[in-house]
């Protein structure tokens, strides 16, 4: 069964008009932040903007940034009432009878934000804003600690409503953003500025691009990638995408984690999916989790135990399982350009998880494979375990090698060094860099294309690893050519 959530524009800024235009035929409701923003022209936002607009003067104490005093609060809050279809309304502070009664109930948003709250004491804050009778009932939480995020999650399904809004803020509280929907919750909010209004909130353009809201599909299966940095991953919008395509209920969300086992315990392990009435079937891990992932496997490939690394996790008849498609991630795109790797001499710069995979991957083929790494410690026990010869960063010559892999992290942002000078290897040298950037080559590629190079560009690497990662973790094959159109890689080959 499919329904559709109500997507919400949160503007931290004055936008433009042509933004305004183009955010009218994607979201429902245009969420003035008055706190940030200042305040509004109700009647040039309605000039541009065809939907509901809801005004929010978020308080200081509710992880606002609005100082203004309570008798000034509920001035500015009445006169928005005049120009707003909604109102946001702070159960702590604004239940004022006067101002109640200049927002007509069917204008409110009763709100509450706060910190860590278990289930009975967010029961506690619904009871004392469901005395107010409103259109929306909000009731956000922070989470700080694996296990925070959930709780919610757990309001939402015991209140059983349409109308409470209820989720979890902060980076670890993202992946509670999709699945509050799912529960009920008839609304989704989305950043339509430069800095999102609140920590992990998503973009406008990711929740339709990567996610597919306003639609929502029936989802019964989780997946998900894991790691420190998954804000910018790819991942969502290929494997959702494919889970649309086939008709899969399926939905891969980003789980931001610091620290691994205590995730897989609080989260994964606690059952806290299958209470919530989901089956979590699949993890992309990514750094720097690639290594603890092979632990956690109930069973662990023969790739996997040998590399010491695993980028995919999956449960097979209630066994969780560790398996690695990280070399393919490397190989698929230097065989799709109809190369050989057989007797090339490549430079793996970088020993981390993903590092070993391309590694083991490349010596299979028949490359003649040197582990290279700043951290010597980590580089040489990699090299060993691999049986592979070693070379300290401070002393490797790129002009040794005629296929150079960077595996790490350096590249996601403009003014990283290059992880090797470029100036060194000959013309023909392949660069392989598995860093990648949402819509465009890394400052690596581009310069070795630049210089005449074949250039393999991260995005390459995310989709080469992911087809049979997908497979591992649903069955299927992933629809490789729609794809490559999501991540841009049409003219790339």
């Amino acid at each position: 069964m499919s329904s559709t959530a109500v997507l919400v524009a949160t503007l931290t800024e004055k936008p433009s008009e042509a933004s305004l235009t183009v955010l009218s035929g994607r979201v429902q409701i245009l969420e003035w932040r008055a706190d940030l923003a200042g305040e509004a022209d109700s009647d040039w936002l309605r000039s541009h903007f065809a939907g509901e607009l809801l005004y929010t003067l978020r308080s200081r104490a509710e992880g606002g940034r609005s100082e203004a005093s309570l008798e000034r609060r509920h001035q500015r809050l009445k006169q928005a009432a005049a120009g707003f279809d909604l109102v946001d309304l702070e159960v702590d502070r604004d239940m004022d009878p006067d101002l109640l009664a200049a927002v007509k109930p069917s204008s409110r948003v009763i709100s509450w934000h706060g910190g860590p709250k278990n289930l009975g004491e967010l029961q506690k804050v619904f009871a004392r804003q469901h005395e107010v009778e409103a259109r929306y009932y909000k009731v956000i939480s922070e989470a700080e600690q694996p296990g925070q995020e959930v709780v919610p999650l757990a309001l939402l399904h015991s209140l059983g409503r349409d109308d409470v809004i209820s989720f979890a803020t902060g980076e670890i509280g993202t992946w509670t953003r999709w699945i509050a929907p799912r529960l009920g919750a008839p609304v989704v909010f989305g950043g339509a500025g430069n800095e999102p209004a609140a920590p992990g909130q998503p973009s406008v353009q990711d929740l339709i691009g990567d996610y597919g809201l306003p639609d929502l599909p029936s989802v019964n299966r989780l997946y998900g990638i894991v790691g420190t940095n998954v804000s910018q991953s790819l991942s969502p919008r290929i494997h959702n995408h494919a889970y649309r395509r086939l008709g899969l209920e399926g939905l891969y969300l980003p789980f931001h984690v610091e620290a691994f086992g205590d995730f897989w315990l609080e989260v994964v392990e606690s059952g806290t999916f299958g209470e919530l009435g989901f089956e979590l079937e699949g993890l992309s891990v990514t750094s720097p989790f690639k290594r603890v992932a092979v632990a956690v496997g109930g069973a662990v490939s023969p790739l996997s135990e040998w590399t010491g690394s695993a980028n995919t996790l999956f449960r097979r008849e209630g066994t969780w399982q560790a398996d690695s498609t990280d070399g393919m991630g490397v190989i698929g795109p230097i065989r799709a350009r109809g190369l050989e790797l057989a007797g090339r001499s490549v430079a793996v710069v970088g020993a981390g998880g993903a590092g070993r995979a391309a590694a083991a991957a490349l010596r299979a083929e028949g490359a003649e494979v040197t582990m290279v790494n700043r951290g010597s410690e980590r580089g040489r026990k990699a090299a060993v375990d691999l049986r592979l010869p070693f070379c300290a960063l401070d002393r490797f010559d790129p002009a040794l090698f005629d296929c150079l892999v960077n595996a790490t992290p350096l590249g996601r942002h403009e003014d990283d060094e290059l992880p090797f000078d470029l100036d060194r290897p000959s013309r023909e040298a392949i660069v392989v860099d598995l860093v990648y950037l949402r819509s465009a080559p890394t400052r690596l590629v581009r310069m070795a294309r630049e210089s005449g190079r074949i250039a393999v560009d991260g995005r390459e690497v995310l989709l080469a690893q992911a087809i049979p990662q997908f497979k591992l973790m649903t069955g299927y094959d992933m629809p490789e050519d729609e794809s490559r159109q999501l991540l841009g890689l049409e003219d790339v080959g």
